[in-house]
C-alpha cells in the first residue's frame, strides 16, 4: 500500500483532498511507475480540485503533474532500466498523479534530471520552463536586446519566463502586485518590475522601455491585465498567450493587432514529439550546466501539507515554486 492525496469532489482544495491508502498503480503498455521523490505543485492542482482544469480526471483522482523519482516497474515495450532516475510529466489524466509515494508515468513523457539540479528544483522544472522555451524561442521569436514583459512573474511559469528570457539576453520587466514579488524578481534577474496594482501597465511599460513599447508579452495570466499591457506592444510586437490564471483569456480586438502590426500567438506544450522535446532538453540542459538557469523553488512542503500548501496557491499567497517532498 501507499500514501496518496484523493481528490474526493469539487471545491477548494483543503475542503476536498483526502489522504488515503492506496494499491500502487500498475503501469499499462509504454508507461512506467516511479517512487516520487518529489512533486512540483502547480496552478493545475488547484484547478483540477475545484473541476475547471480542461484534463481533469473523473472523480476520486490523485492529481499532480511533475515529479523527479526512480523507476519501480515498467509496462509492455518500454526499454527503461528499474532503479533509474528520472523528472517527468506524470499520468495525471488517468488520476494516477504525483501527489502520493507512487505515480504512473508514460516512458516518452520522461527525461534525465539536468547536472546541477536537485530532486526538488527538477520536480517543478520541466514543465514551466518547456512551456517558456516553446513559447519564446519557438512561438515568440525572442531577439538578444528585445523588451520582454512577463505577467505573472512572481509564479511558477512566470519565474521560467524571467529566467530564460534574461539567459538569452533579453531586457526583462516582471509585473507583479507587491514589493515582495519585485525584490523576487530581481534575484531571478529581471532588469525592471512593474506593480500593477499601481496603475495602468501599459503606460508604465512603455516608460521602461522608452517610448520603443514591449517586443514579447508573456502571458500565463489572462484577463483584463493582459489586455492591458497588450496596449504596450511594440510594432510586431507578441502577445504570447500561455494560460489563464486569472479565470479568462484576454480578449484582444482584431483591429487593434491590424492597425499596430502586432500578434497575439498562441502557446501549448503539447504535440511535439520526442526528438524535438529532446532538443529543448538539451538546451535547457546546457543552460543549467553553464549557471545561467535554475529553479526557483521557495519552499519544500511536507507530504501532509499538502492541502494547506495548495489552498495558499489558490489564494495567491505563493510566492516563487513549491515541490511536495512524500
Amino acid at each position: 500500500m501507499m500514501r496518496a492525496w484523493q481528490v474526493q469532489g469539487a471545491g477548494e482544495p483543503i475542503d476536498v483532498l483526502r489522504e488515503v491508502e492506496l494499491d500502487p498503480p500498475e503501469p499499462g503498455p509504454g508507461q512506467v511507475r516511479i517512487r516520487v521523490t518529489a512533486a512540483g505543485i502547480g496552478l493545475p492542482d488547484v484547478f483540477m480540485c475545484r473541476g475547471t482544469y480542461p484534463l481533469t480526471p473523473p472523480l476520486p483522482f490523485v492529481s499532480g503533474q511533475e515529479a523527479t523519482g526512480t523507476i519501480t516497474a515498467v509496462g509492455e515495450g518500454v526499454d527503461l532500466a528499474i532503479g533509474t532516475r528520472i523528472m517527468c510529466v506524470t499520468a495525471f489524466w488517468l488520476g494516477h498523479g504525483s501527489f502520493a509515494e507512487e505515480c504512473l508515468v508514460a516512458a516518452d513523457s520522461t527525461f534525465a534530471i539536468p547536472d546541477g539540479l536537485t530532486d526538488a528544483e527538477a520536480a517543478g522544472f520541466w514543465i514551466p520552463h518547456l512551456t517558456a522555451w516553446i513559447g519564446l524561442v519557438d512561438r515568440g521569436r525572442l531577439a538578444a536586446g528585445d523588451w520582454l514583459a512577463v505577467l505573472g512573474a512572481a509564479g511558477g511559469s512566470g519565474i521560467a519566463a524571467v529566467q530564460l528570457g534574461h539567459a538569452l539576453g533579453a531586457q526583462v520587466m516582471a509585473v507583479v502586485s507587491d514589493d515582495e514579488r519585485a525584490a523576487f524578481c530581481r534575484g531571478l534577474g529581471a532588469d525592471a518590475t512593474i506593480n500593477h496594482r499601481d496603475g495602468p501597465v501599459a503606460p508604465a511599460l512603455r516608460e521602461v522601455t522608452g517610448g520603443h513599447g514591449v517586443d514579447v508579452i508573456y502571458d500565463p495570466v489572462g484577463g483584463s491585465l493582459a489586455e492591458d499591457a497588450a496596449g504596450a506592444m511594440a510594432r510586431g510586437g507578441r502577445l504570447l498567450a500561455v494560460g489563464f490564471a486569472s479565470g479568462s483569456w484576454p480578449k484582444i480586438a482584431a483591429h487593434s493587432l491590424v492597425t499596430a502590426n502586432t500578434s497575439l500567438v498562441g502557446v501549448f506544450a503539447g504535440g511535439y514529439s520526442r526528438e524535438e522535446l529532446d532538443d529543448i532538453h538539451r538546451n535547457l540542459a546546457a543552460l543549467v550546466s553553464d549557471g545561467r538557469l535554475r529553479n526557483a523553488v521557495s519552499a519544500e512542503v511536507p507530504f501532509d501539507a499538502l492541502p494547506r500548501a495548495l489552498q495558499q496557491m489558490a489564494d495567491r499567497a505563493v510566492v516563487g515554486k513549491l515541490v511536495l517532498v512524500p
